[in-house]
C-alpha cells in the first residue's frame, strides 16, 4: 500500500471533515488496491486463502516432479516469500504431497493453506487414506480436501460413501472444509444445488482450453466457456467457494498474450474466489502475481 504523507493525510481529514459538517458524504481518496496474494475468504466454507495457489500437478505433477527436490522447495520457499500461502496437490500426483511438504519444512502450519484431492476408489477405507494424506502432507489436519476428478453426472450419489466420509473428518477437524474437483459438462451440472460443496475447483479461462466438454475436456476439443461461466455463477451464488484452474490452459497458453487474456478474463468474473497456478521457475510465479494485481485493479 502506497504510504500517505503528513500533509495529505491533513488536508483529507479536513475535507471529509468539511464534508461531514456538510451532512455530505466522500468516498474514499484510494480504492484499496487488490493483490494475488491478498487472503480471500472461499464462499461460506469459513476457510480463507490467499487468492493465488502454488499448484503442483501440471501434468499430473510431471513439470513440478523433475524439478527436483531442492529446486522445487526454492521455488515454493519462493512463492511463499512472495506472499502465496496457498498450496495445492493430490494424491494422483506422484510425490508430489511429500515433495511439498519437505519444501514447506520448518514453516509456521498456521501461516498457509493446504488442498489436496482424493483419488476415487471404491475399495479404499476412507478414514484409512485420509490418514495417509494427512502423513503425505506433514500435517495434523488438511484445510481442504477435494473428491478428485468427478466425472459423471450423478456423482453426488455415486460418491455418496466417501462424501459421509469426508463430512465426518470435518466434524472431528480433521478437515476443514470439503468439496470436488470437476472433469465435464456432465458433472458441473450437479454442482449447482448439491449443498455439500464447500469449495469446487473448477477449469476456467478466456477460450476453453482444456476446460470442460460433453467428453470431459481432457483432449484437444474446446469447453464450453459460456456454459462453464454460468454455472460458476449459479455455484458460487449457493455460497459455495470456487478456486479456477487451468487458467495457462495446462501450459498451452505458451505465449504472453494468451496468459495475459486469460488472467484478465477469470479476474473480471466477480464470480471465482482464487486461483491455482502450477509454475515450474520463479519467473512464473512472478508474473502471474503481477498479471493478477494488474488486472485486479483496471
Amino acid at each position: 500500500m502506497a504510504q500517505v504523507s503528513r500533509r495529505d493525510f491533513l488536508k483529507a481529514t479536513a475535507i471529509a471533515a468539511g464534508a461531514a459538517a456538510a451532512g455530505g458524504s466522500l468516498a474514499p481518496l484510494h480504492a484499496a488496491r487488490r493483490s494475488a496474494t491478498d487472503w480471500v475468504a472461499l464462499g461460506n466454507s469459513g476457510v480463507k486463502v490467499t487468492r493465488l495457489a502454488f499448484g503442483t500437478g501440471t501434468f499430473g505433477g510431471k513439470i513440478q516432479r523433475e524439478l527436483g527436490q531442492e529446486q522445487f522447495t526454492r521455488l515454493v520457499r519462493h512463492a511463499y516469500d512472495r506472499g502465496i500461502r496457498f498450496f495445492e496437490t493430490a494424491d494422483a500426483y506422484r510425490g508430489m504431497p511429500q515433495m511439498l511438504a519437505e519444501a514447506l519444512k520448518g514453516l509456521p502450519r498456521d501461516s498457509y493453506r493446504l488442498m489436496t484431492k482424493y483419488r476415487l476408489r471404491a475399495s479404499d477405507d476412507p478414514a484409512a487414506t485420509i490418514d495417509r494424506l494427512r502423513k503425505d502432507l506433514d500435517s495434523e489436519y488438511l484445510d481442504i480436501l477435494l473428491l478428485h476428478c468427478v466425472r459423471t453426472a450423478d456423482w453426488p450419489e455415486e460418491h455418496k460413501r466417501l462424501r459421509d466420509a469426508l463430512s465426518e473428518a470435518k466434524e472431528k477437524k480433521i478437515i476443514l472444509a470439503h468439496g470436488a474437483s470437476c472433469h465435464g459438462l456432465l458433472p458441473l451440472r450437479a454442482f449447482p444445488g448439491t449443498r455439500w460443496l464447500d469449495v469446487a475447483l473448477l477449469r476456467v479461462n478466456h477460450n476453453g482450453t482444456r476446460m470442460d466438454t460433453l467428453q470431459g475436456g481432457e483432449g484437444e476439443e474446446k469447453g464450453d466457456v459460456d456454459e462453464v461461466v454460468s454455472r460458476i455463477k449459479e455455484i458460487c451464488a449457493q455460497g459455495t467457494g470456487i478456486i479456477g484452474m487451468k487458467l495457462v490452459g495446462e501450459g498451452r497458453f505458451t505465449s504472453p498474450e494468451d496468459r495475459d487474456a486469460s488472467l484478465k478474463f477469470v479476474m473480471k468474473l466477480g464470480t471465482v474466489d482464487a486461483v491455482t497456478i502450477g509454475c515450474k521457475s520463479t519467473a512464473e510465479i512472478d508474473e502471474a502475481i503481477e498479471r493478477i494485481d494488474r488486472h485486479l485493479n483496471s
